[in-house]
């Protein structure tokens, strides 16, 4: 698999990061765990595939959508018709259930871009204690 940049990612895209973060930087696409600020990456495995999926759109989709002056996690297919997503369906932990078949990404403005690797995955918000059980922002 040929790694791409920042730059080009974002450029393909129409999505602006930072300008502190340097385009030319290789995106590694990963398989294993990954996390991206207050998301994570969790490798599964899913039987009888993901029946409510759909294609990622050239658009992408906010997987985390920006609120209260955070920033949104904006999941890209590496090429038309190699990732689907499944929302949970519920609000809390899990966001949703990814497939993917070539490499994804996930853009953020202050983290850049994260390289997913074909699999399927579980995208989840990570959480704190602080006086009470939280998802942590962003």
């Amino acid at each position: 698999m040929s790694e791409t940049t920042l730059g080009e990612l974002t450029a393909r895209h129409g999505f602006e990061v930072l300008e502190h973060l340097e385009a030319d930087v290789s995106v590694p696409v990963y398989s294993g765990l990954q996390a991206q600020g207050d998301l994570l990456i969790v490798p599964a495995e899913r039987s009888g595939g993901f029946t409510g999926a759909t294609e990622v759109p050239a658009a992408g989709i906010a997987v985390i959508e920006a609120v209260g002056g955070g920033h949104e996690h904006r999941l890209f297919a590496g090429a038309p018709g190699t990732a689907r997503f499944q929302p949970s369906g519920f609000d809390g932990q899990d966001i949703g259930y990814l497939e993917v078949t070539g490499p994804a990404y996930l853009l953020h403005p202050e983290h850049g871009a994260t390289g997913i690797a074909p699999g399927s995955y579980t995208l989840r918000r990570q959480r704190e204690q602080a006086d009470e059980e939280r998802l942590v922002a962003d």
